[in-house]
């Protein structure tokens, strides 16, 4: 088997190919170039896109070209696979910002250095808002029968469940059927990697090539990847897991693949990151902890670098640290009423801590009293204090009293 075909199943990225063994034979006889459409309906991408990111990755470490389709045509009227309701439509404005920003994160994950294997960013607008409506039914069409449409699952599903599915989505199958068509005549494209919801649009591409200039190209599907839990990969219970830093910080980034579920570690260092297959199965025993952070410092490299993605493991092994550290104080409950609109001097005072709050103040005043490690320079308004995501801050009165104050 061909060596990208073998590692793209030794790392879990293969569900279905439209003919293996043709596309191992024309992979091993050249270098060809393969594409991936990126729906553009958000301003950034989350994780669930990251597997068909590090495909095209892989295209790349072995000589292939990638060509990112960016969805300006088809955005406009939306993919009804996986879908129980109409996509709502975005504005013009909104789809071309999503098309600027979705573009500039793909870049950070896509080498451009060697001009043989950089990536070819393409938008599917510029050959369909020129579509002839008469010509294109004509030409392109006819090639494809309503039988066929309506037994594909994005058409078929929605009709058992008696979900509406308008005449303008109906058509999305046939756009991305033609997306592939112009570029394989444009660009010589000859492979159209997908989800697996993405099978009966690949599928109608390869037949509709094979119909209209008699070539043969190939299709290639990936699984839909599922947290150990069953959710969804890419959304938590706090909200969608993003690419775009400045909807997800670095930190949290990391902390994502940092606490994943033990039952999905192997399986993600395989698909997430660009650690050989092999070198993963020699270290599969490893303490988890150990190998959880490996996964997280290396997926938030390959999206922050390498400075953010330490700075990520230094801050969390600090606070881990002074959590630990914690542990052993004595904790503190203070009723929120009776601190309500008061200092940090009015809540030493009412646990007993200091006996004056003249003595309070020179303590702040010479540096003498820390929250959560930090010094304070003023008598600060209990509601200001961070807590850090914890149910307690820490509090230091000089070098030897510290406690663990609970506010409830």
């Amino acid at each position: 088997m061909n060596k990208f075909l073998q590692e793209f199943r030794d790392r879990g990225y293969f569900y279905q190919c439209t003919d293996d063994v043709g596309l191992s034979k024309i992979l091993n006889d050249k270098k060809i170039r393969a594409y991936i459409g990126f729906d553009c309906t958000a301003e950034s991408l989350h994780v669930g896109s990251l597997l068909q990111i590090m495909c095209l990755r892989l295209l790349q470490k072995y000589g292939h070209k990638p060509i990112v389709l960016l969805g300006g045509g088809t955005t406009r009227i939306g993919d009804p696979s996986g879908k129980d309701k109409t996509r709502q439509i975005l504005s013009e404005e909104t789809i071309e910002k999503n098309i600027k920003n979705i573009e500039k994160i793909l870049k950070i994950f896509l080498p451009s250095d060697d001009k043989d294997t950089s990536p070819l960013f393409v938008n599917n607008y510029d050959w369909l808002k020129n579509l002839n409506y008469i010509s294109f039914l004509r030409d392109i069409g006819k090639h494809f029968t309503i039988n066929k449409m309506l037994s594909f699952d994005s058409v078929k599903l929605r009709l058992e469940r008696e979900q509406s599915l308008s005449y303008m989505e109906f058509n999305y199958m046939i756009l991305q059927a033609y997306d592939f068509l112009e570029l394989n005549d444009k660009h010589n494209c000859f492979l159209q990697i997908g989800g697996s919801d993405q099978w009966g649009n690949i599928v109608n591409g390869v037949e509709l090539i094979k119909r209209h200039s008699s070539k043969e190209v190939y299709g290639l599907t990936t699984p839909l990847i599922t947290l150990a839990s069953g959710a969804k990969m890419g959304k938590t219970e706090s909200g969608a897991i993003w690419l775009d830093k400045n909807l997800l910080s670095p930190y949290d980034y990391w902390q994502f693949w940092r606490n994943i579920d033990d039952r999905d570690l192997i399986k993600f260092l395989k698909i997430f990151t660009d650690i050989s297959p092999e070198e993963i199965e020699k270290r599969k025993n490893d303490n988890v902890n150990d190998l959880k952070i490996l996964l997280a410092n290396h997926a938030t490299t390959m999206l922050h670098g390498e400075k953010e993605s330490k700075k990520c493991f230094d801050q969390a092994t600090k606070i881990f640290s002074e959590r630990s550290s914690d542990e052993g104080l004595p904790l503190i409950k203070i009723n929120n009423k009776e601190i309500k609109n008061k200092n940090l001097s009015d809540l030493i005072l009412l646990a007993k801590l200091e006996n004056s709050k003249s003595e309070i103040k020179r303590l702040i005043k010479n540096n003498g009293i820390k929250i959560n490690n930090s010094k304070i320079e003023e008598d600060i308004n209990v509601s200001k204090i961070n807590f850090e995501n914890k149910n307690y801050f820490k509090l230091s009165i000089g070098k030897k009293k510290h406690f663990k104050i609970e506010i409830n």
